[in-house]
């Protein structure tokens, strides 16, 4: 008769005297440059017409395309958004008598050299009837500099973990996990790096003279990471 085997002990989860375990936190906060700057953009029209305000609206709006594709690879990406044409009804009177038509379109705007965004913001706040907010300064989803912090986080993790280990009077012996604060349940998305905002509006007509170029000082961009991270070590003599 052959004796049943063994079933698979489960791994306790902290640690025995033969093998303790360290959990420790590791945590990175940087701050860099931004990559990308992004700007909205607004262009209206009013007329007692409702043709007349839809043309006024696509000459402005191509007007504002071509002069930001005149910035070649300056711009990253030049995308349109909401279009609306509405009309406004008269206050008194009976029935629906249009007073007048407005008409906007919203386009977004993503740089990459910062000192043509400055020209460009000007040039399009100098404009009739645009109106422009930003700009929103940012890191790519991709940035190196999230790479470095992740990275960074896990120094900082094996550094406090070998600490522990050493006030004890013993040494690490072997990493059993490491995840992402949040990884087991599921959290949402990494938020993304806050930006600056300043908004500037032109919904008078353009001046005969060119604006000066404005000088924007990008905002630093804050990076955070945070591991969570258990190790083994040799067993202390207490």
């Amino acid at each position: 008769m052959t004796a049943p085997a063994e079933e698979p002990q489960p791994a306790v989860p902290y640690g025995t005297p033969d093998a303790p375990r360290i959990a420790v936190r590791g945590e990175a906060r940087l701050e860099v440059d931004p990559e990308i700057a992004r700007i909205g953009i607004t262009v209206a029209s009013r007329g007692k017409d409702r043709r007349a305000a839809l043309d006024d609206l696509t000459r402005r709006n191509t007007t504002v395309l071509d002069l930001v594709k005149t910035y070649g690879d300056a711009v990253e990406r030049l995308e349109t958004g909401a279009f609306s044409i509405s009309p406004e009804l008269r206050d008194k009177g009976r029935g629906e008598r249009v007073h007048a038509y407005h008409g906007r379109v919203h386009i977004t705007a993503v740089l990459t050299d910062f000192t043509a965004l400055g020209e460009l913001t000007t040039r399009l706040a100098d404009l009739e009837l645009t109106r422009v907010d930003g700009p929103w300064w940012a890191l790519r989803p991709d940035s190196p500099a999230h790479r470095e912090a992740r990275q960074q986080a896990v120094r900082e993790a094996v550094q406090r973990a070998r600490e522990y280990a050493e006030a004890l009077g013993t040494s690490l012996a072997a990493l059993v996990e490491l995840a992402d604060i949040g990884a087991e349940n599921a959290a949402p998305p990494y938020p993304p790096a806050p930006g600056g905002r300043m908004r500037s509006m032109a919904y008078g007509a353009a001046e005969e003279s060119a604006a000066a170029p404005l000088d924007l000082e990008p905002e630093r961009q804050r990076v955070h990471a945070q591991v969570n991270a258990r190790f083994t070590m040799a067993p202390p003599q207490l």
